[in-house]
């Protein structure tokens, strides 16, 4: 184990060391006498008055996937339920001397336990290598953060199209536009459009201008940029209805619509009272209709209430990175999201942990903390430079012109 740990760490790290972490963790800390103790310290174990011995919880399992997260599966002891463990998270936390502790109910009688031991995410990620073909572009599965959350644009051919498909994305919190647009050779080939809607000016997106169809920096260009999204939809679904279709693939000749909303709330509660019902109006119809029809949605906003975006609901996919309260996480997330571990409003506001956020696992429902990729000014202009589109015929023919 020494030599093969000393001569290939990857292997040895993925293959090896997972096992040996939760074998050595399980005999020195989740069984025994110290178990014991450290729950009846914490309330969650009692003492037999037949026999005089400590009556706790048993761990079924243990996994150590890495050196900062264990997952415990623990069976309760008569008399418990989940409620009660869900109020020791933080007493558990500091008797472990653990970063934090989330519960889940697995099964009758069975409690999922995630103990994260320490932060981890410590140093950035940096942003995934720009594929050199449009056919490397997985449009069901953009990286986001580093590899591990990967919300789909479109369901593709690689996941079935299904309904409530988990393709508009709502994200809470400190936003990155660049990760998700660094598999560019897609909107190079004509494969994705980008209507980008910037109210702040355009200060934060102007840098990859030359990469979206549309850019729209004031409430009238973005009104105008909706409805030119859902008349395209209709347009689209009307084809679909002639020939029959249930849904279309992505070409040339059908390219995924993306509209990114950068601070939604200037768009959905701030502006004047007209255009907002109007964004509103045309923001549900996309929402509700353009899954089938390639049209998706990512929206960025600090403000995750009701009163702010309207359509929240409407968003099945969100993300939840660093807040400034414990009501926005279950705002974002759902109801009881806290409570399983999603501490959104407990991450470090500094440039360390910028990028650190949340996002529901849709099988187990249990949050799972990533770190979006770090992506720079230059890596930006990169960008620009190897995946702009062409510029139209006509628009060509203006400034070879001009030129002239």
């Amino acid at each position: 184990m020494v030599v093969w740990g000393r001569l290939h760490p990857p292997t040895f790290d993925r293959l090896a060391a997972p096992t040996l972490r939760a074998a050595w963790r399980r005999w020195t800390t989740y069984r025994g006498r110290r178990w014991a103790a450290l729950l009846a310290d914490c309330g969650l174990a009692r003492e037999n008055h037949h026999t005089g011995r400590i009556d706790a919880p048993r761990v079924l399992r243990v996994r150590s996937a890495t050196r900062s997260i264990d997952t415990l599966r623990v069976r309760l002891t008569r008399g418990q339920d989940l409620t009660l463990w869900a109020g020791r998270t933080e007493t558990l936390a500091d008797a472990m001397r653990a970063h934090r502790v989330a519960v889940t109910r697995h099964r009758p009688g069975v409690l999922t336990v995630v103990v994260e031991r320490q932060m981890p995410f410590t140093l950035p990620i940096p942003a995934p290598v720009i594929p050199a073909e449009a056919d490397a572009v997985d449009l069901a599965a953009l990286p986001v953060g580093g590899g591990r959350v990967r919300p789909p644009l479109h369901p593709g051919r690689s996941r079935p199209s299904r309904p409530g498909g988990r393709r508009h994305r709502l994200r809470e919190g400190l936003a990155d536009l660049g990760a998700p647009a660094r598999d560019g050779p897609a909107i190079r080939d004509g494969l994705v459009r980008v209507h980008v809607i910037d109210l702040k000016g355009g200060a934060e997106t102007h840098r990859g201008a030359p990469l979206f169809h549309r850019h729209a920096t004031t409430p009238a260009e973005a009104i105008a940029v909706l409805t030119a999204v859902r008349d395209e939809m209709k347009a689209r679904q009307a084809h679909m209805a002639a020939h029959g279709l249930r849904r279309l693939d992505v070409s040339p000749e059908t390219p995924l619509d993306l509209v990114v909303i950068d601070e939604m709330a200037m768009l959905t509660a701030y502006g004047e009272r007209g255009d907002v019902r109007e964004a509103l109006r045309l923001l549900a119809e996309i929402l509700t209709q353009g899954r089938a029809c390639l049209t998706s949605v990512m929206g960025y906003v600090q403000e995750p209430s009701k009163d702010v975006v309207d359509v929240r609901e409407l968003f099945p996919t969100r993300i939840c990175l660093g807040v400034t309260a414990s009501s926005h996480v279950d705002m974002v997330l759902g109801e009881g999201a806290r409570e399983r571990g999603a501490l959104a409003d407990e991450i470090p506001g500094d440039p360390a942990h910028a990028g650190i956020g949340y996002v529901i696992d849709q099988r187990s429902r249990l949050p799972i903390r990533f770190r979006a990729c770090l992506v720079t000014d230059d890596e930006i202009d990169e960008l620009v430079a190897r995946c702009a589109p062409p510029a139209p015929p006509a628009l060509r023919t203006v400034e070879d012109g001009e030129a002239a």
